[in-house]
């Protein structure tokens, strides 16, 4: 039976980065994973281009039940670390709004380099290679049963992901393992992912399908995110809702200001002053995209002349722009869902090792824990910093 010093679970930006680590410190690795390619998530992120870490990168960017807990992992090894190889692999980036950077070419660059440092500090991948199950040892460690015959291993780390994605082969692995381990798991949800609306919503809203502009949008319990909003046929994307869907409970409404920055009454009051013969939507317009204008102005039935409009009609009108609320009726689900929110419990892992504290030699790290990034390259760098952690102390 083939042994390891440590083996590691998921063969994405989290598990190769633990794995790296793990080999350059000397310890024999494998690393192991059902699908037929490595670093798929990576592949396909930030359009094709890899969206690998946030220059902002600080806790309060994080969702978890304890968000201090990954102050530890992102000090240890930062954004700074982790740009610092991709340039001295010589792989051109660039910034965008918001601290967000990216590859000037393909996002496969950053999968060849972490397959390439595996493979120079001389650990083991073994792609479409099922794990079956897993039991602790007795005299220590962990057996996995493969369909080609067990292995055994000392440490073992599981960087299997989560649920979001399932079309990436994305599954709850990492839950059920902890639970039977005896591990807490913080109920999951899809975040990061769009809102879909009721027909009554949609009656209104699909036929602005494609119609995309900045708001300031909020959930009942969050941050207030300034972005941009896309209506789609199905109801609400883009990065302003993806944000805010991280924590959207079912039921709860949003709050859309569709004029960031801007006191809509004071501006609707003077344009009424200035130019009272303008109709509504003429005016509104000048503000928001063409379409968008017409169908508030007809949902608000405001379809007349600046002029005609009483302070209070201002007043309706205006409430309609800076507070929009609406009750979303769900979700798109963990089919588009670009993270899982929740996962094994911060209380179970030490913040350093990322080892379970009741279970000696097992480590959960990425998006397996309970700790979110907004998007924008958050996951990304909890993945480097969770990752590089564990390969230190696996």
């Amino acid at each position: 039976m083939q042994t390891y010093d440590v083996g590691v679970i998921g063969a994405g930006a989290a598990g190769l980065m633990c794995a790296i680590e793990a080999a350059r410190r000397g310890r024999r690795t494998l690393v192991l994973d059902h699908s037929e390619a490595a670093g798929e998530k990576i592949r396909i992120s930030g359009g094709g281009r890899c969206n690998f870490t946030n220059l902002h990168t600080r806790k309060d960017a994080f969702l978890s039940e304890n968000p201090s807990f990954a102050i530890s992992a992102l000090k240890r090894f930062p954004p700074s670390a982790f740009i610092e190889r991709v340039e001295g692999r010589g792989i051109a980036w660039h910034e965008k709004a918001l601290g967000q950077l990216f590859c000037d070419g393909s996002a496969k660059q950053i999968v060849d380099m972490l397959l390439e440092n595996l493979a120079a500090a001389g650990g083991e991948l073994r792609l479409a290679t099922e794990v079956k199950g897993v039991r602790a040892l007795a005299e220590g460690g962990f057996q996995l049963d493969l369909a080609a015959g067990p292995v055994r291993c000392q440490a073992l780390v599981v960087a299997t992901g989560a649920k979001s994605i399932p079309k990436m082969g994305a599954t709850g692995f990492a839950y059920q393992l902890a639970e039977q381990f005896g591990l807490r798991v913080v109920p999951t949800r899809p975040g990061l992912v769009p809102f879909t609306l009721d027909p009554s919503q949609l009656a209104w809203s699909g036929a602005l399908s494609g119609v995309s502009l900045p708001v300031r949008a909020r959930a009942a319990n969050g941050p207030a995110f300034e972005e941009a909003l896309l209506f789609t046929h199905r109801g609400l994307s883009g990065p302003a809702m993806l944000q805010i869907s991280s924590y959207w409970r079912e039921g709860e409404a949003v709050e859309i200001d569709l004029l960031p920055g801007e006191d809509a009454f004071a501006w609707l009051k003077a344009e009424r002053a200035a130019r009272g013969r303008q109709g509504v939507a003429s005016v509104l317009s000048e503000r928001l995209p063409k379409r968008l204008a017409q169908a508030v102005t007809e949902r608000e039935a405001m379809a007349s002349n600046l002029a005609d409009l009483s302070d209070k009609r201002l007043t309706v009108l205006a409430e309609a722009l800076n507070r929009w609320r609406l009750k979303p009726v769900g979700s798109e689900g963990y089919r588009t869902a670009e993270v899982t929110v929740g996962g094994v419990a911060t209380g179970e892992l030490d913040p350093r090792s990322f080892a379970a504290r009741k279970v000696p030699g097992l480590h959960f790290i990425g998006e397996a824990v309970d700790v979110t990034g907004w998007l924008g390259g958050y996951n990304f760098q909890w993945a480097w910093s969770s990752g590089w952690c564990a390969g230190q102390a696996a």
